[in-house]
């Protein structure tokens, strides 16, 4: 049976809210994920929130009793609480009507298997939570077989990331690691790197892509280093007709993995 909570200093409310910091995040190895659809997938892949908080509004909605359910029968905990709780937890004022506290999906390199997919994304410094929520989305509709974080990125944990990936965190693995690392294990085995950069000759459209490719992304403001863009097998450029002098790195990303999607179906 689900617990009732209705005061905000609850300790069970305010570990969930302090799981908005990124040094409560690293402390606790958990994240917050919320939203109905969001929990859902992540049910469907196989993981469930080890606290799920809904309101006492969304108790009888049918998703949310198979959610409850299962949580508990998995020896989670249930919280039925307000809106105006959910909405602390969330850090909006419309909040959806679930939320969840996860276990951090913990990935390294050496858990990927290059073989499994034809497409492979890599971001380097990414800065913007919705860039890299976006990313993951593209990578789950692609297939891509993961997304590797080079160096300084936003965390693929805080919940605006989470938000953002509209439940691809719990379907595309996410790695981050640093570009020394990251190189040496990529010539370990096959793999094209692939840089998108401004400064390429090649258009994207004429370039051949060899699975598994590997897409690298630079920094949103900066681009990426000089000897990132050294060490790729080739470097492409999308074609900028207007004013525009680039494309975000989400829109850019999702261009290109189209792309090469298109010419590993043939």
């Amino acid at each position: 049976m689900p617990r009732q909570i209705t005061a905000f200093s609850n300790p069970t409310v305010k570990y969930a809210r302090d799981l908005r910091d990124k040094r409560h995040r690293r402390e606790s190895g958990q994240f917050l994920a919320e939203g109905l659809r969001i929990l859902t997938e992540a049910r469907e892949t196989g993981r469930l929130p080890r606290i799920l908080f809904y309101t006492d509004q969304s108790a009888n909605h049918p998703l949310v009793h198979d959610l409850s359910i299962a949580v508990e029968a998995a020896g989670g905990d249930c919280i039925q609480t307000g809106a105006d709780i959910i909405a602390k937890l969330s850090g909006k004022d419309n909040p959806q009507a679930v939320v969840g506290i996860f276990d951090e999906i913990a990935a390294t390199l050496d858990d990927l298997d290059r073989s499994a997919a034809g497409i492979w994304l890599v971001a380097e410094r990414l800065r913007d939570p919705g860039n890299l929520g976006t990313i993951l989305r593209t990578g789950d509709a692609v297939g891509a077989g993961g997304l590797i974080l080079i160096g300084e990125c936003v965390d693929a944990f805080s919940v605006e990331a989470v938000r953002a990936s509209m439940g691809a965190l719990f379907t595309v693995p996410v790695v981050k690691t640093e570009w020394a690392a990251f190189l040496s294990w990529l010539r370990g085995g096959p793999g094209q790197l692939i840089g998108l950069s401004l400064d390429a000759d090649a258009d994207y459209r004429a370039a051949r892509y060899a699975a598994p490719t590997f897409l690298l992304v630079g920094n949103e403001a900066h681009g990426m280093p000089a000897d990132y863009a050294a060490a790729c097998d080739l470097l492409v450029r999308l074609p900028m007709l207007g004013k525009a002098d680039s494309l975000n790195a989400a829109v850019a990303t999702a261009v290109m993995a189209y792309e090469v999607l298109a010419q590993q179906r043939g």
